[in-house]
C-alpha cells in the first residue's frame, strides 16, 4: 500500500494511492512474524479487572503462536479447517489469531456473550472442528455438544477441568516454539465473520487474507495518518467484531505498533484511567460509549493526564454535543467512519486532511470507489437517494476489502454482487456536491415499484 501523507488535497491523495497487492500474503506473518526478530518490540499490554497486568513483545507472541500451531496440527487441523475462537480481549486470543492464520486455517471469531442458540448455529454453520474458549464458555459448549457433531476438540484458557477438554497451559508447555508458516495466497480465505446481532441465523462473511490490507487506508486516515511516534491503540470493542479485530488488533499490528487489551467491566472512570495509565494515543469507541463518557466525566483533562491524538467512532452518528465536548475537553476531533463486516473502512473522515461535516458519513477513503446507485445499478447524481455501493475496482486495481462471499450461501452472494462491478451495502445514502455521503436508512424498505424509499 502506498499512501502519500504529503498530498496537498483529498483528490491528490486518492489519485496517488495504490494498493500494490502481493501475490502471497498471510495475516499471521504480516502482523507478527515479520516483527518478531526484534525482541524488544512490544506488541501488547494486558490488564484485567482484578488488576493483573502483563506485557508481551512480538517475539513472545510469535513463540507462543508457533507452539499453538503445532498443537492444532497435532489435533488434526489442516489448511482450510475452521477453528472457533470464543475469548475476550486477552493475550491468548491474540496468540490464537496469529497461530491459526499462519497455518492457512480459518479463524471463526465468536463473542463470549453469544446466547447458546446463536452460538450453536454459528459453530454448526462454520463446521468448526475445534474451539478455543475460556472457562466461562465451557458449560455452554458442554450443553451444546450433541448439536455439534463436527466439534471434536475444546482447548480451554484458564481454570477448567474435564476429560472433554485440553488446558491451554498444559498442551503449549510441551510444544515446539518453531513453526514454518503456510505460503498462502492473498486471496485465500482467512476468516469467517458473522453478523453481530443476536439472531440465530446470521450469514457468515468469508474474508480473505488480503482483506486486512483493504482496511488499512481507512485505518491510517481515520487515525490521522497512523502510525506516529508514541502511538498506542486501544478500543474496548470485542475482538470478535470487525471494529475490535480488523480495525484494532490486526491493523495496529500490521504497522508493528503496540496496543492495549483489557478484560473486564468498563465504566467511564475506568476508561479514562486506562487511557492515562498506558498512554493511549489512539482509541475507538461507539457513539453510545462516548456519550456516557461525556456525561460521567465532563472535564476529563482536569482529572486525568491524557495524551490522546486520535479518536474514532463507528456504529452510528455521534451527537453534536459529544463532538463539541471531544474538541473542547479532549483536544481531538472525532473521526466518524462507516464500516460493515463485509466491507469495512471504506468511508469516513480524516480531520487532518479534509473538512469534517457533522452528521455525514464522510468521504471514500483512498483506494475505494463508492457511489449511490439505483436498482438497475445506474450511478445517481448528487442529491438523489439510492443504495450505497462499493466497486470491485479503484484506479484500475482490485479493491482487496471486498469479501469473497457469504459462507456456503451462493444465492445471498449473488444478491450482493451486481452488474458493472458494484457490491451493495444494504444502506440508503445520498451524496452532496462536495463528495460527502449522507446516511438515509436501510435499503430493505422499498416502494411497490421496487425503487428505494425516499427519505
Amino acid at each position: 500500500m502506498f499512501i502519500d501523507s504529503r498530498a496537498s488535497s483529498y483528490d491528490a491523495l486518492c489519485r496517488s494511492f495504490r494498493w500494490k497487492l502481493p501475490e502471497r500474503f498471510n495475516i499471521g506473518v504480516d502482523v507478527c512474524g515479520r516483527w518478531a526478530e526484534d525482541r524488544s518490540r512490544f506488541a501488547l499490554y494486558f490488564e484485567d479487572e482484578s488488576g493483573f497486568t502483563s506485557a508481551h513483545t512480538f517475539w513472545d507472541i510469535q513463540r507462543e503462536a508457533n507452539r499453538l500451531s503445532n498443537v492444532l496440527a497435532a489435533l488434526g487441523t489442516l489448511p482450510g479447517d475452521r477453528v472457533a475462537l470464543i475469548l475476550p480481549q486477552c493475550p491468548e486470543a491474540a496468540i490464537a489469531h496469529v497461530a491459526i492464520y499462519q497455518m492457512g486455517a480459518l479463524v471463526v471469531p465468536l463473542s463470549p456473550l453469544c446466547m447458546p442458540d446463536a452460538l450453536a448455529y454459528r459453530l454448526g454453520d462454520a463446521g468448526a472442528h475445534l474451539a478455543i474458549v475460556d472457562a466461562r464458555t465451557v458449560p455452554t459448549l458442554r450443553q451444546l455438544r450433541d448439536k455439534l457433531p463436527r466439534l471434536r476438540h475444546l482447548l480451554c484458557v484458564g481454570a477448567a477441568a474435564g476429560k472433554d477438554l485440553r488446558r491451554w497451559e498444559d498442551v503449549l508447555a510441551h510444544a515446539s516454539p518453531r513453526y514454518t508458516p503456510a505460503a498462502t495466497a492473498a486471496h485465500d480465505p482467512a476468516m469467517i465473520l458473522y453478523d453481530s446481532g443476536s439472531t440465530a441465523r446470521p450469514k457468515g462473511m468469508l474474508l480473505a487474507h488480503r482483506t486486512l490490507l483493504g482496511r488499512l487506508s481507512g485505518y491510517v486516515c481515520s487515525h490521522d495518518f497512523f502510525p506516529q511516534p508514541r502511538d498506542l491503540f486501544w478500543s474496548p470493542a470485542d475482538w470478535a467484531s470487525t471494529a475490535g479485530l480488523c480495525d484494532g488488533l490486526l491493523s495496529t499490528w500490521h504497522f508493528g505498533m503496540p496496543l492495549l487489551a483489557y478484560r473486564g467491566r468498563l465504566d467511564a472512570t475506568r476508561t479514562f484511567a486506562l487511557i492515562e495509565k498506558y498512554g493511549v494515543r489512539n482509541s475507538l469507541h461507539s457513539p453510545g460509549a462516548l456519550q456516557r463518557m461525556m456525561e460521567a466525566v465532563p472535564d476529563p483533562r482536569a482529572t486525568y493526564d491524557l495524551d490522546l491524538r486520535t479518536l474514532v467512532s463507528a456504529g452510528g452518528p455521534v451527537a453534536a454535543a459529544v463532538s463539541h465536548w471531544a474538541r473542547e475537553k479532549l483536544g481531538v476531533t472525532i473521526n466518524e467512519t462507516f464500516r460493515q463486516t463485509r466491507m469495512g473502512d471504506v468511508l469516513g473522515n480524516c480531520a487532518s486532511r479534509w473538512p469534517v461535516k457533522p452528521g455525514s458519513m464522510g468521504r471514500p477513503y483512498p483506494g475505494h470507489r463508492l457511489a449511490v446507485i439505483d436498482r438497475q445499478g445506474q450511478v445517481l447524481p448528487p442529491g438523489e437517494v439510492g443504495e450505497l455501493a462499493v466497486h470491485r475496482q479503484c484506479n484500475a486495481e482490485d479493491d482487496p476489502v471486498i469479501m469473497l462471499g457469504y459462507w456456503r450461501n451462493p444465492e445471498a452472494t449473488t444478491g450482493k454482487f451486481i452488474a458493472d462491478g458494484w457490491v451493495l451495502t444494504g444502506d440508503l445514502a445520498k451524496i452532496d456536491a462536495e463528495g460527502n455521503f449522507w446516511y438515509q436508512g436501510r435499503a430493505d424498505v422499498f416502494h411497490p415499484d421496487g425503487q428505494p424509499m425516499k427519505r
